[in-house]
């Protein structure tokens, strides 16, 4: 028997205060569940914080939608999914912020 979580969380995913955006339809992904879809998918774009040490690589899951890994300046590394139109609306803020493009 399947069960389903509420549908009304009152604590959604939020990226780090480090990234300069919030992406509204953002969800949270398990270390291997993230790590198994980035595993040969397409890599769209990494970015590196100038002055924090974190990093932020998106990946092509499906036509519509990504997953993003970001790694903390202490190592860890979290997954989350989202929409690639809200992605590609937000990322302009990472330049004006204290990112850069890696692989430019």
């Amino acid at each position: 028997m399947a069960t389903h979580a509420q549908r009304d969380d009152p604590t959604p995913a939020s990226l780090p205060d480090a990234v300069p955006f919030d992406l509204r339809n953002l969800t949270r992904q398990s270390w291997k569940l993230g790590s198994r879809i980035v595993d040969g998918a397409e890599r769209v774009g990494e970015w590196r914080h100038t002055e924090g040490h974190w990093t932020l690589t998106a990946f092509e899951a499906t036509d519509e939608t990504l997953v993003l890994r970001l790694r903390t300046p202490v190592g860890r590394t979290r997954f989350y999914g989202a929409i690639e139109a809200e992605f590609r609306e937000a990322r302009p803020a990472l330049a004006s912020a204290a990112w850069e493009r890696v692989d430019a």
